[in-house]
């Protein structure tokens, strides 16, 4: 072998492992935490991951659409999806339904009107996708350990996706729950057997398990298009849900969905009660998100019991397998 050839290799060698620097870090929610021992230093960059193929993504600030591989865009989502100072087995638990997601998006895209060549955004329309730039203007200080924690992560269940009877499925995520998921047949009305509402109790750790807050008492009543008793409990709930949820509730005569309550109130869940003080009302929720699918601070709460990403996934989906994502490789660079 010649000698300028061995060198160029050693050169190379050398290359792929040099170090990244780390530094003292926070956590997404801006609370201080200590570097983890293991990513304290020495910690080597990962070589770029492979993609079998690229998402053309809206960039809602630039307005311009980027090009990001598949497992970069994983990486940036879950990212933005999830704290970083969670753990790990979470971390991978988020990555497998993130590709999922994106997967399942690709294979089934809806008509969402986007600017000409872009298949998804970087909003909570889609999934939140963060590139490094803006993780490093998030995370400050904290980028290096924690985008290595999250490359672990995905690199870790990379080419994996979830599937029920053959097929990627439909993947739903939120922050925390009351107690309980919710089934998607009770909040979309579309009924999915892997998408049922399972005990969640893990949850009650979360610092967005319960919340109070106050909405003006005309607001209120200008968006419901309700009048209000001057004092007193607002609502008589008439359906529960199978997560434990507000199904239906009459107010002022009117029959609303706990979902459109949610949603045109902007309250945090499902999970609610009103009660109107003078010119407030006055609500107290339970849980944070739609509550369909897997608990963000739930599957923490499993990861921190010592259960794996596989296990965490299949309780939060149920019934369903941990697939390779080769066999839809073809038709996903061809989808455009």
């Amino acid at each position: 072998m010649k000698p300028y050839f061995i060198a160029a290799c050693l050169i190379l060698g050398f290359v792929l492992v040099v170090p990244a620097a780390i530094v003292v870090p926070f956590s997404n929610d801006g609370t201080a935490v200590a570097t983890p021992p293991e990513l304290e230093a020495n910690v080597p960059e990962p070589q770029a991951p492979i993609s079998p193929f690229s998402i053309s993504v809206y960039r809602t600030s630039e307005n311009e659409v980027e090009t990001v591989p598949l497992e970069k865009y994983v990486v940036g989502v879950v990212a933005s999806e999830m704290p970083a100072n969670f753990e790990l087995e979470a971390l991978k638990a988020q990555a497998l339904a993130a590709r999922t997601y994106i997967v399942h998006y690709l294979l089934n895209p809806p008509d969402l009107n986007l600017p000409d060549g872009a298949q998804v955004t970087d909003t909570p329309m889609n999934q939140v996708y963060n590139d490094p730039q803006q993780l490093k203007e998030i995370w400050g200080a904290d980028y290096d350990w924690k985008i290595a924690k999250i490359r672990k992560a995905v690199d870790e269940t990379r080419g994996q996706i979830i599937t029920y009877n053959g097929k990627p499925i439909t993947v739903a995520f939120f922050s925390t729950s009351n107690g309980y998921t919710e089934s998607a047949d009770a909040y979309w009305q579309n009924a999915l057997p892997y998408l049922q509402s399972v005990p969640s109790p893990w949850d009650r750790q979360s610092p967005k398990f319960a919340s109070t807050e106050t909405i003006p008492t005309a607001e209120v009543e200008a968006k419901l298009g309700v009048s209000l008793t001057e004092d007193g409990k607002i609502g008589e709930v008439l359906k529960t849900t199978p997560g434990h949820r507000v199904g239906e509730i009459k107010i002022d005569g009117t029959v609303f969905s706990g979902r459109e309550v949610r949603e045109t109130l902007n309250l945090r869940s499902t999970d609610f009660s009103m009660t109107r003080q003078g010119d407030e009302v006055i609500v107290r929720t339970k849980g944070w998100g739609h509550g369909v699918g897997m608990s963000q601070y739930g599957a923490n709460g499993l990861a921190g019991e010592g259960k794996t990403y596989k296990q965490i996934v299949k309780y939060y989906y149920r019934g369903v397998s941990i697939s390779d994502l080769k066999p839809y490789t073809a038709k996903l660079t061809a989808v455009k």
